[in-house]
């Protein structure tokens, strides 16, 4: 009995020394990593200038053509992630700031996004990699219920979300594989698809009355004398609910209302995210409200 229980612990003890080397290397790939994403490209950044940076879910990454701001000669780049939540855009703006990051103006696509203040599991994971790289990522997953698991286990966080952050990424990584994220200063343009979504029904959706990111993103802004610009963006005309955003600017009346800027279907790719024509269209209006001067 006594040699097997031996036998166990040196079994364990493997297993631990394994998973402690393996989550080293897994993390010292991802701190190499600058082309695959939005999150990497700032974790491994150095300090950078921006008149205008775009935050938000991808009702920020296809609706703000970057390049429109660059020709108005205002240094910009948008950050908004597909799939994201307030969550992922909250911390995305710490770690800007951790990195030293100076930034004039925050536009941040907050609509839809108010609904609730959850983690975008999908997109959270890929921050992960740096969670003992940052103290900015390591306190704002803190408050997770899983977090003891994600901090203190040796590459667990890498076998729960293998599929963001597994094997797959870190041979495209080693490989020097690119991703399309940071093109078109990360604007990702969409075109107009017969079978594009062209119904949506919000009629149950509510915004929170007070967003926990959406609160700390505008309190790191003032604290870092950021300008702060929230705005709603466009929502296509066969919408069913659209008093969800009479809802927001009555919980949120600081929140600028863009949502029948555009509204002809002509416009949109599916019904919440606009063609690279509209959000031309919707664009060329936030540079004229905001940044005519």
């Amino acid at each position: 009995m006594k040699k097997f229980l031996i036998y166990i612990f040196r079994i364990f003890l493997v297993t631990i020394l394994v998973a402690v080397l393996l989550d080293g290397l897994y993390t010292y790939v991802f701190m190499q990593s600058k082309n695959r994403g939005k999150i990497e490209a700032v974790v491994n950044s150095k300090a950078k200038k921006y008149d205008v940076v775009i935050l938000g879910s991808s009702r920020a990454n296809n609706h703000f053509v970057s390049q429109m701001f660059e020709d108005k000669g205002l240094k910009a780049f948008n950050y908004g992630m597909s799939g994201g939540h307030l969550f992922e855009a909250s911390l995305m703006l710490k770690l800007m700031i951790e990195r030293k990051y100076e930034i004039k103006n925050v536009i941040l696509e907050a609509d839809l996004n108010l609904s609730n203040d959850q983690e975008s599991e999908g997109v959270a994971a890929k921050f992960l990699p740096y969670i003992h790289c940052s103290t900015a990522i390591k306190n704002h997953f803190l408050p997770e219920s899983n977090f003891n698991e994600l901090y203190y286990i040796p590459f667990y966080r890498y076998i729960k979300f293998d599929s963001k952050i597994g094997f797959r990424e870190i041979y495209k990584i080693a490989a020097n594989e690119k991703t399309n994220a940071l093109d078109n200063l990360g604007y990702y343009p969409l075109e107009k698809h017969k079978n594009g979504n062209m119904k949506n029904n919000i009629v149950n959706l509510n915004p929170l009355p007070r967003n926990k990111y959406y609160e700390e993103i505008k309190n790191i802004c003032k604290k870092n004398n950021i300008n702060f610009i929230a705005v709603m963006t466009p929502m296509c005309e066969n919408v069913v609910g659209m008093n969800y955003f009479d809802k927001v600017k009555k919980a949120y009346p600081e929140i600028h209302n863009y949502e029948s800027t555009v509204v002809e279907n002509k416009y949109f790719s599916s019904c919440g995210h606009m063609t690279n024509e509209g959000a031309r269209i919707f664009t060329a209006k936030i540079l004229n409200d905001f940044f005519k001067k």
